[in-house]
């Protein structure tokens, strides 16, 4: 019988290692991955059963868990970067990847090392054997099986997919948040905002406060009916209220927010004031935490200016251009994306390359960045699973112009002609996880590669 259901990544059945984003030759991938079994299906007794057979190494830690449509992964490392910074030793789970599998799994604020993914899998491949989990559950089985083996202090868990059904929600963390709500994978998660956030906010667990920064009345009702109906405390923050004096550059994000610790001015290297919220929701989460974890003033402050989350409005300055790097998804994300490009003032011209998966709503994601663009590209990403990949000709015809529009299915080939078309101007690189993984792959760009790049740094071609 065919499953259906969810997973983080959206993948079913037994793919290719391709259809996974894990290249063949990945060692870990040909220990752990082959043995999954086919299709994916809602429920939590697969992920449950695996994690009992190894111990539940998700109960030896403390966790805080992350859900929203947006900006969930950037709340997730800003917390990690701070407690960092307070001299924890921390895990954080996160999803997709850009470039490598690694980047989900980090300890300490780097991927976990080979040999620890490996023991992991060694250890978990008996249980995955038996009970078949979809890709996501085993790869989140294989996060906290790391984190346990590299005796975390407090691990950082982002949910992959909704919230009620999602692998994550196996934890009973100290804190829940999620950071909004907004239409996406609609087919898993329901075609309206209401349904939606009553499948995020099920990450709600009894004695957990639960934050978010949902505004709207009516899911507000739906969190907070959640809540009440779990024993979660309710925690709603409203940053437009909340955080003051935002100040946004290509360096990054500036403000000042009201805590427990006094009114901090705090700086992120999160470019877009969607960033100043997602780190002022990572602050309130950072205040409910208990004493004994609780950062104090100077490591939310150097854990804030530290921060690493590629991807993420990355500003860098390639063969003398500028160009920018954000996993834009959906139309939210569009929106925030296009919001930051405006404030920004980036050298013109300003040339947008876009690679959307075919699931999405490009219908709607594009029009905001070819308002902005004095030239658009759309190709297609090579790493994008070849069930979900969009149609770019069909996408030009559908949305049409201004500004120029060249259809470039090959990806390297678009890059270099989006490059060269923005000569010292701005290249937009967005879409998709996929597209500004293969950017930064065929830049020599990947995360994590010594020297990390700080936003602006200048390389060569």
């Amino acid at each position: 019988m065919e499953r259906r259901g969810v997973t983080g990544d959206g993948i079913a059945g037994r793919l290719p290692l391709l259809e996974a984003g894990l290249p063949a030759s990945d060692a870990l991938a040909v220990r752990l991955f082959p043995a999954l079994g086919q299709g994916v299906e809602f429920g939590l007794e697969r992920i449950r059963a695996v994690l009992a057979e190894v111990g539940n190494p998700h109960e030896r830690y403390p966790t805080l868990h992350i859900g929203g449509t947006n900006g969930k992964g950037s709340v997730a490392s800003v917390i990690a970067s701070v407690l960092g910074a307070a001299g924890l030793r921390v895990g954080l789970y996160t999803s997709p990847h850009l470039c490598s599998f690694r980047e989900r799994v980090q300890v300490a604020g780097r991927p976990a090392e080979t040999a620890t993914f490996l023991a992991a899998a060694d250890e978990l491949r008996p249980a995955m054997v038996r009970h078949e989990p979809t890709f996501f559950e085993a790869a989140t089985a294989l996060a906290f099986k790391v984190f346990e083996l590299e005796a975390v202090d407090v691990a950082v868990v982002e949910v992959g997919l909704g919230g009620r059904l999602d692998a994550t929600n196996v934890i009973h963390p100290l804190v829940s948040a999620v950071t909004n709500v907004a239409l996406d994978h609609a087919e898993y998660l329901g075609t309206d905002l209401a349904s939606i956030a009553g499948e995020k906010a099920a990450i709600a667990k009894p004695g957990v406060p639960l934050l978010t920064c949902v505004r709207e009345p009516e899911l507000l009702d739906v969190f907070r009916r959640t809540a009440e109906e779990r024993g979660a405390s309710f925690h709603p923050m409203h940053p437009a209220e909340e955080v003051r004096q935002v100040e946004v550059a290509a360096g990054g994000t500036a403000f000042t927010l009201d805590t427990v610790w006094g009114a901090l001015a705090l700086s992120t290297p999160l470019a877009g004031a969607h960033q100043a919220a997602n780190a002022a929701l990572a602050v309130r989460v950072l205040e409910h935490l208990p004493e004994s974890l609780r950062p104090d003033a100077d490591a939310v402050r150097r854990g804030l200016s530290s921060v690493r989350w590629p991807g993420r409005v990355q500003i860098e300055r390639v063969g003398g251009r500028t160009w920018v790097f954000d996993v834009a998804h959906n139309a939210a994300g569009v929106r925030a994306l296009a919001e930051a490009l405006e404030q920004l003032a980036l050298p013109r011209p300003l040339v947008v390359l876009t690679a959307v998966l075919g699931d999405k709503d490009w219908r709607t994601m594009l029009p905001p960045l070819f308002r902005l663009a004095d030239r658009a590209f759309l190709t297609q990403a090579d790493s994008a699973p070849l069930a979900r990949r969009w149609d770019p000709a069909e996408a030009g015809r559908v949305v049409g112009s201004p500004p120029p529009l060249e259809i470039v299915p090959d990806f390297r080939e678009a890059l270099a002609r989006a490059g060269e078309s923005a000569g010292e101007g701005t290249v937009v690189v967005t879409g998709s996880c996929h597209t500004v993984g293969d950017a930064l792959l065929a830049l020599g760009m990947e995360p994590f590669k010594e020297p990390f790049a700080a936003p602006l740094s200048t390389r060569s071609a």
